[in-house]
């Protein structure tokens, strides 16, 4: 199962990221997080993670090198969404090289790319090579993969989302996050794929729920769940600290069940 994680920069994909893979792993799932964000750095110690794992990037000959690929088969006549870079048919995550995942805690983490230095060009590389990873990446019933989305909505522009199961958009309280939330939803239709609801992130009270809950009402927007306001959660950020060790909750689970309803995946509960 590939879920992807949207919304609008600052909201806190990443923070919701971080708590979902924990949660998957209390129940028994595998849990991959799949960094697609090129400008989001601190990931790795979200999910608490000593260091960042070598990008994908850098595996298939670095972004000049996918650069000049796309620019031949834009002269072919084939369109980004259609695209291919990477030779192999199908990628189990064993076969992804050591160097290019990291591991702790049971869970994993694998990154597309990152921006290195000013005058990099354009993101195109890292978003038709990371629909590509996600599209050939193959799962066994009992694992998960959460893909941490870069900001916004290019991605969708180049296919991204086909090559998921559902998407979840995150937003905060705030008029710009839910209007973009709108047009994930839209988008996500518009491409064939499955959207499972929004999380409302950084919700400071019950009333503010309420405000917020009646506001996506109105606008027909599936809630899928609440992450409430948390000092632990600024702290863990503001420190380079594990999300999961900082935040005791049980909203992340909630979301996690109503995920389950709607996408029907079997877990494996500890004993």
């Amino acid at each position: 199962m590939k879920i992807a994680v949207c919304g609008k920069g600052g909201t806190g994909k990443s923070t919701v990221v971080a708590l979902l893979a924990g949660e998957f792993k209390k129940l028994g799932m595998r849990v991959t997080v799949i960094d697609s964000d090129e400008s989001n750095s601190g990931l790795h110690w979200m999910l608490g993670l000593e260091k960042q794992p070598r990008p994908l990037m850098d595996f298939v000959g670095g972004k000049k090198d996918i650069q000049g690929k796309m620019i031949a088969r834009f002269k072919d006549g084939q369109s980004e969404p259609e695209m291919s870079i990477l030779l192999r048919d199908t990628i189990p995550i064993e076969d992804v090289p050591a160097d290019y995942r990291v591991e702790g805690d049971e869970k994993r983490l694998i990154s597309i790319g990152k921006i290195k230095q000013s005058l990099e060009g354009c993101a195109c590389p890292m978003g038709v090579l990371s629909r590509e990873f996600l599209k050939k990446l193959r799962l066994s019933s009992h694992e998960v993969a959460i893909v941490d989305m870069e900001a916004g909505i290019e991605h969708f522009g180049r296919g991204v989302e086909n090559s998921v199961d559902t998407v979840i958009a995150v937003i905060e309280p705030s008029l710009e996050s839910i209007n973009l939330a709108e047009k994930i939803v839209d988008l996500t239709s518009d491409t064939g794929a499955n959207f499972a609801g929004v999380v409302m992130n950084k919700v400071s009270s019950d009333k503010a729920y309420e405000k917020l809950s009646e506001e996506l009402k109105k606008r027909r927007l599936p809630v899928l769940g609440r992450i409430p306001f948390s000092e632990g959660i600024i702290d863990a950020c503001l420190y380079g600290q594990s999300i999961e060790s900082a935040y005791s909750g049980g909203e992340a689970m909630k979301i996690i069940e109503k995920l389950q309803t709607i996408l029907g995946f079997e877990t494996i509960p500890r004993g």
